[in-house]
């Protein structure tokens, strides 16, 4: 009995975001069937489909899809480096922390869209700007939980390291380093889907190529299929993006709770 309840949770668990998803697209097709809704408006999945499978047949969708993802994960990169430098000496400076606070809270209440035309000003309309709009996006999420996590050092491990006579690289590496991951991890997750719409949104208002500028061309010729079709591909891109880092979280911290899976 037990192996057979444990098989049923198992075919739950993964079963169950499929089931959904077919659900969804089953009564999405029924209603815009039975009450011959524009396909201008919202088209049929079968035709959203069908539209994508032409898109995958042609070179230039795969491509744009390159581009996306380089600016996506090249930002993101940054976003992780300068984020963490920037998180551990805030968290370690606390008065340093409070005069820099205004500053960055600051960089980011400002609307990323109205610093794009500046971007390609300074950087030209190729991927250049699309990076740094994505490492900005990303920065702050990562920045944040860094910081949190060189706070979240217990003190009392702290003195327990230091009773050991253990040097500061020790201390650093055997309980700073354990206890900030998690939250490193943290910001990675909610980083890369952020550095992906910076990546996006710069495409969308000023680039040439990547599946940004897909968006605007389907939208331009009035192709609502093609619409759809482009932005499953930046879902599926997204997912991809995120299960990466979950895989790389999982390789770099098996022994923390959030790794563990029942």
């Amino acid at each position: 009995m037990m192996v057979r309840s444990e098989r049923w949770q198992n075919i739950a668990k993964w079963g169950a975001t499929p089931a959904i998803l077919i659900i969804v697209f089953a009564v999405w097709e029924i209603v815009v069937r039975a009450f011959h809704v524009n396909p201008l408006i919202l088209p049929a999945p079968s035709e959203i489909f069908v539209r994508l499978v032409e898109m995958l047949k042609g070179p230039t969708i795969w491509q744009d899809a390159q581009t996306t993802a380089t600016e996506a994960v090249v930002g993101f990169a940054i976003a992780v480096f300068v984020g963490v430098i920037a998180g551990v000496i805030l968290g370690k400076s606390r008065l340093l922390e409070i005069s820099m606070r205004p500053l960055v809270v600051g960089s980011q209440v400002v609307p990323k869209v109205a610093l794009i035309p500046l971007f390609v000003i300074w950087f030209g309309f190729g991927i250049s700007s699309k990076i740094i709009i994505a490492a900005l996006m990303g920065f702050f999420p990562i920045m944040l939980n860094v910081q949190l996590g060189v706070r979240s050092v217990d003190p009392g491990q702290r003195d327990v390291m230091r009773s050991l006579n253990a040097s500061k690289w020790h201390t650093f590496r055997h309980l700073e380093l354990k206890s900030t991951l998690p939250y490193v991890f943290a910001g990675m997750e909610v980083g890369i889907v952020f550095s992906l719409i910076g990546a996006i949104v710069g495409e969308y208002l000023g680039g040439s190529v990547g599946l940004g500028y897909e968006l605007v061309q389907t939208l331009n010729n009035l192709d609502a299929p093609g619409l759809f079709a482009v932005i499953l591909l930046l879902s599926a891109l997204g997912l991809i993006l995120y299960f990466l880092v979950t895989v790389a979280k999982r390789l770099s911290i098996p022994w923390h709770e959030s790794t563990k899976v029942e």
